[in-house]
């Protein structure tokens, strides 16, 4: 089974400050694109720039705000976008495919399993699948966005259990201060562990094109990493810079895992899922979920949030705050309440439940 490598290339990349498709960048990354997959790997594209490549086109003078203004920007962008696309791999005979995604079709299991066996299929076939957003009938996902699309590339490098996320930026890599505000800042060449410090160390907002900045990609490395997919995340502007990338000696930083590649089942915990509730738990509760293997009983349990019932998806937190995983909840939130801080035999005494784990160490996930 050839190797899969997802690239993701944002607005800022692909279009200009004023509006519309740069059509020189497309021809640069399609044949970027192209020498990887002429070398046999599995290559699959996560693409922004609809809203950006359609707005000017549409006759709006500014990348609009508005909800619906965004939507019919992305309905024209889109297809330019694909279109332009699809000209240029045309010339190294490849053939393009478009997989329009939205966040609710990772929340439930049928559909991205489906989306799944779709994105297999193509790569079988030995076309490049082009993964966007579908900002056309997103809701508050076009608003809420993960990063210009950086967050659904490591969604798409799990699924897929690709062997490299790369994510193309304007900066080479992760600094320990702007380089362009100080010019002594010392570029980080390895992380293997997403510490908050590294995460300090991210920017803020990206470009006016894109809604993108480092800290949404290194939130989408450490998914990726989570899923065991290592990421790169940094400059691809020259001929063979991919390549490169690929290789390990792209300019930008590399974000190593020693993790396996996770089930969908796990995945879709993890990351797709969406939450009923929380659990808070003490310190050894804790501890036997993230390093003891062990399931969640109410006697490590202090409090709970939100209102969930038996089956439902909710997060297990720290007393201090910090969210250390999701699990499926055997319980109804009254259950919890109830056996929070209890002894096992005093729950069995007092509550009728159909298991004594409140979540079973087979339906966790670890998300530290």
């Amino acid at each position: 089974m050839p190797e899969t490598i997802v690239v993701k290339i944002g607005s800022s990349s692909l279009t200009s400050e004023e509006g519309g498709l740069n059509r020189e960048s497309i021809a640069y990354f399609a044949q970027e694109l192209a020498a990887l997959h002429q070398k046999g790997l599995n290559v699959i594209l996560v693409t922004s720039g609809a809203v950006a490549a359609g707005f000017k086109q549409v006759g709006y003078a500014s990348r609009p705000k508005v909800l619906h203004e965004k939507q019919a920007a992305a309905a024209v962008g889109q297809a330019l976008l694909m279109q332009a696309y699809q000209e240029a791999l045309t010339k190294f005979g490849i053939v393009a495919a478009q997989i329009l995604l939205t966040r609710a079709d990772f929340s439930n299991r049928k559909r991205i399993n489906n989306a799944l066996m779709t994105i297999e299929e193509l790569l079988r076939l030995r076309t490049i699948p082009i993964i966007n957003e579908n900002d056309t009938v997103s809701t508050d996902e076009i608003v809420l966005k993960f990063g210009d699309n950086d967050y659904l590339s490591s969604l798409v490098a799990a699924m897929t259990k690709a062997s490299q996320l790369v994510i193309i930026t304007d900066m080479d890599g992760l600094y320990t201060e702007d380089p362009r505000k100080n010019p002594q800042a010392v570029k980080i060449e390895r992380v293997d562990q997403i510490s908050e410090d590294i995460m300090k160390l991210a920017g803020g907002a990206g470009s006016a094109v894109g809604t993108g900045g480092m800290r949404s990609k290194i939130e989408a490395a450490r998914i990726a990493m989570r899923g065991g997919v290592g990421a790169f995340i940094g400059k691809v502007q020259q001929p063979g810079d991919l390549e490169l990338a690929i290789a390990g000696e792209g300019r930008g930083t590399y974000f190593d895992t020693q993790l396996d590649n996770l089930p969908m089942k796990k995945q879709w915990l993890g990351f797709h899922s969406l939450p009923k509730g929380k659990i808070i738990v003490d310190g050894g509760a804790a501890d036997a979920l993230l390093t003891g293997g062990k399931s969640l009983l109410p006697a490590g349990i202090r409090d709970i949030e939100g209102e969930f019932h038996p089956g439902d998806v909710v997060e297990v937190s720290s007393q201090s705050g910090e969210t250390i995983g999701r699990g499926v909840v055997s319980y109804a939130a009254w259950q919890v309440q109830a056996a929070a801080g209890l002894s096992t035999e005093e729950v069995r005494r007092r509550i009728d439940v159909n298991r004594i784990e409140v979540i079973h160490r087979d339906e966790w996930i670890s998300l530290r």
